[in-house]
């Protein structure tokens, strides 16, 4: 009987944005880039999207990834096309059941999901089906088997940690690309404690294990003093009331129910 392969030599897809900031409930995507290997060492096929966000690009984000108001009237298309594309392509991974590597998952696909609320009138859950992504984190998973070391763990540190090359950072196309090449470097470094699982196994395990990373940030954070609030979900952060607390289906304040 033929030996399965382990999920980090099988086929991956890995989804990277550029966007006009870092706050999910309000900035745009810029930017987009979805990538696909069949296996280590093969060719990568790639699909990317340039979108004119509808709002000025800050100094700050075009700083970061270079992409102009200019370029965007001119060569990008309408927001509600391109993240209604993104989400069918996303949807057919998920379908054909092929793990989707997101670096700081709950930022880009968050991010992804108000966008298509604000441009569509609908929900990354919805645009899904009612198929789960299969997301694979190389930041969770870092914190995971290597909890105690020191250090930034952006996309740029954990490549220069564990040797993976990154061309032309904050390029969606380059940053899922090492994305991609820095979780199957992370599974074949840790086959014991990772290569066992599917690659379902592995998402429900990444919710736990970043809850926990969360509620060690949060505790860091109160005995600093600090008022930021860490985010316990993974790898989505649910709509929020304007009192903090979640929203239901129906778009009620659960603390009213």
């Amino acid at each position: 009987m033929e030996k399965l392969r382990p999920w980090y030599e099988g086929p991956l897809a890995s989804f990277d944005t550029e966007t006009t900031g870092v706050d999910v409930e309000h900035d745009r995507i810029v930017s987009a880039a979805l990538v696909l290997q069949p296996a280590p060492g093969t060719a990568t096929r790639s699909t990317t999207w340039l979108a004119d966000p509808g709002v000025p690009i800050p100094d700050g984000a075009r700083a970061v990834h270079g992409i102009s108001d200019e370029q965007v009237r001119t060569y990008g298309r309408a927001p509600r096309t391109v993240v209604g594309e993104i989400a069918r392509a996303l949807a057919e991974h998920a379908h054909a059941g092929t793990p989707l590597v997101v670096m700081n998952a709950p930022y880009d696909l968050t991010l992804l999901d108000r966008e298509l609320r604000r441009h569509r009138g609908t929900t990354l859950a919805d645009a899904l089906g009612g198929t789960e992504l299969l997301v694979l984190d190389p930041r969770v998973i870092d914190k995971h088997v290597d909890r105690y070391r020191k250090g930034r763990r952006t996309l740029t540190d954990l490549c220069a940690h564990y040797g993976v090359r990154l061309t032309g950072a904050h390029d969606a196309t380059a940053d899922a690309t090492a994305a991609l090449d820095l979780v199957r470097t992370l599974g074949a470094r840790h086959p014991e404690r990772l290569g066992g699982l599917t690659g379902a196994e592995l998402h429900l395990r990444q919710a736990v294990w970043h809850a926990a990373q969360a509620r060690g940030l949060q505790h860091w954070f109160d005995r600093e003093g600090t008022a930021e609030r860490v985010d316990l979900s993974w790898p989505l952060r649910p709509v929020r009331c304007t009192c903090g607390h979640r929203l239901s289906a129906d778009h009620r304040c659960e603390a009213a129910a």
